[in-house]
């Protein structure tokens, strides 16, 4: 199975869950975008940053390096909304952030919240990691208090809670 078909099956298996959203009685749908590090546009990693500043820094009001160094060797998915970006991941091969692949920097725009998309954002993000690393676990560093959401995608906690950058994570492992 090829990436662009991962990204159509993941699509598949969520409908129930959410492909079309409405807002101010406008129907839309969400345009998705996977690539490496190099295919993504000027555009589109101004928009990556701004998203990840905007959430983890200001939002949560958490000050840290986010240019880890570790996006060069990343895969980014990305949920677009008319050219505007709603929702973003990163994906990480085996031994980059943990010994199996990984998820990372999960963030999904304010208004986007409660809707679905954060959950169609995580079912594509596993679907596409098995695929692009030929693996069966997946690991997350994910804020403790997500863990009910990261447990109703398969997730499950795998150490003892611990702080990063002042909040409250747990390590949690998806197997296939």
């Amino acid at each position: 199975m090829d990436i662009k078909k991962a990204l159509n099956q993941s699509k598949i298996i969520s409908n129930s869950c959410f492909k079309i959203r409405v807002i101010n009685n406008i129907m839309q749908t969400l345009q998705w975008t996977y690539k490496s590090f190099d295919e993504l546009t000027n555009t589109e990693l101004y928009a990556i940053l701004q998203l990840r500043i905007a959430i983890f820094s200001v939002e949560q009001n958490c000050t840290y390096q986010d240019a880890d160094n570790k996006d060069f060797q990343s895969f980014h998915l990305a949920a677009w909304d008319n050219n505007v970006l709603v929702a973003y991941c990163r994906i990480l091969p085996p031994e980059l952030s943990f010994n199996e692949a990984s998820i990372g920097r999960v963030i999904t725009a304010e208004n986007y919240r409660k809707n679905g998309t954060g959950r169609l954002l995580m079912q594509k993000a596993i679907a596409l990691t098995l695929q692009q690393f030929n693996c069966s676990q997946i690991t997350i560093g994910a804020q403790l208090y997500l863990k009910k959401f990261y447990n109703s995608l398969g997730f499950n906690q795998v150490s003892d809670t611990f702080l990063e950058d002042g909040i409250p994570h747990i390590e949690m492992r998806y197997t296939a």
